[in-house]
């Protein structure tokens, strides 16, 4: 199984995920969205599986900088796109595995899908 999280060198869930990651022993591949912002038809699907709601994080310094125009375009056809060209509005961390997409650290929820 491949197993790859995105999110930011400096975040602290992303960091926390991968101390749990690599106490439970397991191999993962980090992407840092800021340097490597994944392609916009990836978000797309990231979507698709779990929702703007879950995935864009409007709590976030960038989130308060946008306009309410672009706060807009965060939902429907123009999501992926406008978290492309914002990657910090992506919540963090993201643990891709083949067909699971999870949103945020949560040590119940990745067990569960990394360990059985």
């Amino acid at each position: 199984m491949k197993r790859i999280v995105y999110g930011l060198k400096q975040c602290d869930s992303c960091r926390k995920a991968m101390r749990w990651m690599d106490g439970q022993g397991l191999d993962h591949t980090f992407v840092d969205i800021r340097a490597q912002t994944p392609p916009t038809k990836e978000i797309q699907s990231w979507l698709d599986t779990v929702g703007d709601t879950k995935l864009v994080n409007r709590r976030s310094t960038t989130w308060r900088g946008l306009s309410e125009s672009e706060r807009a375009s965060t939902t429907g056809s123009d999501a992926a796109q406008m978290l492309h060209q914002h990657p910090t509005l992506i919540k963090r961390p993201v643990l891709a595995l083949d067909e699971v997409i999870l949103v945020g650290f949560s040590e119940a929820d990745w067990a569960a899908a990394l360990l059985e």
